[in-house]
């Protein structure tokens, strides 16, 4: 390693819900600021919808990374370089001067599911899966065949596709490019052939130029531009050398890299990631396989992730709408330890954030069960649905261990939903396995990731060796009490998705 007097690296972590930034000092590695942008809201223009505004993303960024310049001071022509991570599957279609033209279509939205289907059966499902690790689902190749085959006046003006965090390099730079892992999380790229897959293409009908240039996830990717560098703050000239999908980047931040190890976050969408050295699938693609961030031809690496969509956004949801106006997720939690596993027999399922994907691609919506108005109260409600997305992870972890994905050890940030000792421990009683809880985000991992675009750093392993242990989870005496619950969760889980087509539209 070399010495890196007085220098620092920027991460930005582009998410749904805010923009984050964190400058790491180059040297040490350790965190220097953070800070986080005000809330982003989701437009859904219809049932099923989930859109942002491109633009929005890029005026949150410039306010990120001028809060984190004025917080700490730091001179711009300090910091060495810039690395992004982004919210995964997103739609962002731009014209030749670089303009988006329309709003984002974002993770969770589902318009593109039947599609995605439809394509599975028609490809066939083995090439699919042998050629792509996945069905074509609800990612980014299906939401961009619902653009071509509904808005055509739109794409017949598209220039490049993109994911969100193309959009914010090119924001950056002025240069339109892509990467490997990320046209693997849209189900574009072809494992087999190391290149964009023409099977899916040639059968929506997409023109290949439309894809960006090629770029490494590690690698030189253009240089702030003049103008973004009035904008945010950020010095002109200097280089923009990582990007990662969000849950690609926040395994590499929890020091997930290697075949065997597993990451977990909480935030809006609930995910565990396991990293593995083979091409593996899910026949049912209730789980999904992506490039890891440092995967190559010869040795590679593969991210079998799970989601939940509805995780984080469910209990955002009762802190907004249930809890009194003021009331903290710690204050929700205090309330919720004074009550008994099993919340008195409320059970709370969390799926009401679009389709879900380890539900087979469906939209069976939250649902509240057992509500007794004269025996719950909302510490009640907040434990349930620390229960209801807890159940759903453990639900999931099942299916990951059939693929052969070792969770004998979960990693996971000291944020948001693992920030709660009840839903860590529940996942701890009934998947049998261990939660560290590290010190990180998303943002430093990026950032400490772009270090070794620059060559201040040797590789991905070098930079990420240091991890800050802060705590354990172990399965807890309550495990009994859990269990029972659980079953019965399972139980009201598969009734309703039996049911589900007697719901209302």
């Amino acid at each position: 390693m070399q010495t890196h007097t007085l220098s620092f690296l920027l991460g930005l972590d582009i998410g749904s819900s805010s923009v984050k930034a964190a400058l790491v000092d180059a040297e040490s590695l350790h965190t220097v600021a953070a800070v986080q942008s005000d809330e982003m809201t989701i437009e859904s223009p219809k049932a099923g919808w989930a859109e942002q505004e491109p633009e929005m993303w890029w005026t949150h960024v410039c306010q990120a990374t001028k809060s984190l310049l004025a917080k700490t001071g730091v001179n711009p022509d300090r910091i060495k370089s810039i690395g992004i991570a982004y919210q995964m599957h997103g739609l962002v279609c731009v014209d030749k001067n670089q303009q988006a033209l329309r709003p984002a279509i974002i993770w969770c939205d589902s318009r593109a599911v039947e599609i995605g289907a439809r394509a599975f059966d028609e490809i066939g499902h083995e090439e699919c899966l042998k050629h792509y690790l996945n069905s074509p689902g609800n990612f980014t190749a299906s939401k961009l065949k619902w653009v071509k085959d509904h808005e055509p006046e739109i794409y017949q003006r598209i220039h490049k596709v993109m994911l969100p965090g193309d959009f914010i390099a090119m924001k950056l730079t002025g240069e339109t490019l892509t990467t490997p892992t990320g046209l693997s999380e849209g189900i574009l790229w072809d494992y087999s052939e190391n290149q964009i897959g023409s099977l899916i293409t040639d059968h929506f009908g997409f023109d290949q130029s439309l894809f960006p240039d090629i770029t490494p996830v590690v690698s030189l990717q253009g240089n702030v531009n003049a103008k973004a560098a009035q904008e945010t703050g950020l010095l002109q000239g200097t280089p923009l050398t990582y990007r990662a999908g969000d849950q690609p980047n926040n395994a590499l931040a929890l020091g997930v890299i290697q075949p065997g190890e597993v990451a977990a976050s909480g935030g809006t969408s609930g995910v565990v990631y396991g990293v593995v050295d083979n091409y593996t699938y899910d026949p049912q693609s209730r789980v999904n396989g992506f490039l890891h961030v440092n995967h190559t031809r010869a040795e590679p690496r593969v991210g079998i992730l799970l989601c939940i969509n509805g995780a984080g956004s469910q209990y955002g949801w009762i802190k907004h709408h249930i809890a009194q106006s003021g009331t903290s997720y710690h204050q929700m939690e205090r309330e919720a330890a004074n009550i008994p596993p099993g919340s008195g027999g409320l059970c709370m399922i969390p799926f009401g954030n679009g389709a879900e994907r380890m539900l087979g691609n469906v939209d069976i919506g939250a649902h509240i069960l057992n509500l007794d108005f004269n025996r719950h109260s909302r510490a009640h409600v907040y434990r349930a649905a620390l229960e209801g997305i807890a159940f759903a992870f453990v639900y999931g972890i099942e299916m990951l261990k059939e693929l052969g994905v070792q969770t004998n050890v979960i990693r996971a940030g000291n944020d948001n939903l693992f920030q709660s000792e009840i839903f860590s421990s529940i996942i701890a009683s009934l998947a049998d396995c261990r939660i560290d809880i590290v010190e990180t985000t998303g943002a430093v991992g990026a950032a400490k990731a772009s270090a070794v675009g620059v060559g201040l750093y040797s590789s991905i392993d070098e930079v990420m060796q240091d991890v800050l242990f802060l705590k354990s989870y172990q399965g807890d005496y309550h495990n009994e009490a859990y269990r029972k619950s659980y079953d019965a969760w399972e139980y009201n889980l598969m009734r309703i998705r039996k049911h589900n087509e007697c719901r209302f539209p």
